[in-house]
């Protein structure tokens, strides 16, 4: 029997594979569905989903039934790579996200927001997916896709099927295939390096994107964080 692991940002079976993956918690918003009046006042007329360009980054879009789907900013790492579902919910970023929504759409004053939720990303130090092949062969293993893999995870499933089939493809002679990203460190050298990145992606954003030595030196080491 051959064995494909796409386990995402829950702890791998593969306990080794486990030093590549931190689990980052993102959140949303939801508002309730606007008013012909409000769709007017914001201007948002041809629907596209969109994004803000900081280092701590809002992404929304409008869905079918007209309500504004609001998320991001910023990203949370809980001490000890925690995944228990009581993350889903955290209050005070969801109160913040609704303050951000209204300092973009200040028209839409006194909307209620009537979901909101969170979830945890498969964070790897290169942004990336990475793929591993073990067991003699019988089981592969590929995550890593840092809130990226919506297209990529076709990508991502089909280069771990090969690997399980043994073909030599394009897609496996890559070297993002044959290689993979900078661990990270155990605890609790990881927590501390994820806060001071989250610190200096926050400081950046105050000077106007300017970068720092921490975030500069990340980048002279292709190293990365999801914010």
């Amino acid at each position: 029997a051959k064995v494909l692991l796409a386990t995402s940002a829950s702890k791998s079976l593969r306990r080794k594979l486990r030093h590549w993956i931190v689990p980052v918690w993102d959140y949303v918003i939801m508002t309730e569905p606007l008013t012909s009046a409000q769709l007017a006042a914001i201007g948002w007329s041809g629907r596209e989903g969109l994004a803000d360009s900081g280092n701590r980054f809002h992404y929304f879009r409008l869905t079918a039934d007209d309500r504004i789907l609001f998320g991001g900013w910023d990203a949370h790492y809980f001490y000890g790579s925690d995944t228990d579902p009581r993350r889903t919910q955290h209050p005070d970023e969801f109160a913040l996200l609704a303050e951000h929504l209204l300092q973009m759409f200040p028209a839409l004053e006194g909307i209620r927001a009537t979901h909101a939720w969170g979830g945890s990303i498969d964070t790897c130090s290169r942004f990336s997916a990475f793929w591993d092949l073990g067991m003699n062969g019988r089981v592969a293993s590929v995550a890593g896709f840092t809130g990226l893999g919506v297209g990529a995870s076709h990508f991502g499933a089909r280069t771990a099927l090969d690997l399980l089939d043994g073909k030599d493809t394009e897609r496996t002679r890559l070297k993002m295939v044959r290689t993979k990203p900078l661990p990270f460190p155990p605890e609790p050298l990881k927590s501390i390096g994820i806060n001071i990145t989250r610190a200096q992606f926050a400081r950046a954003d105050r000077n106007e994107g300017r970068r720092g030595l921490w975030l500069k030196g990340m980048d002279a080491l292709g190293l990365g964080f999801d914010s």
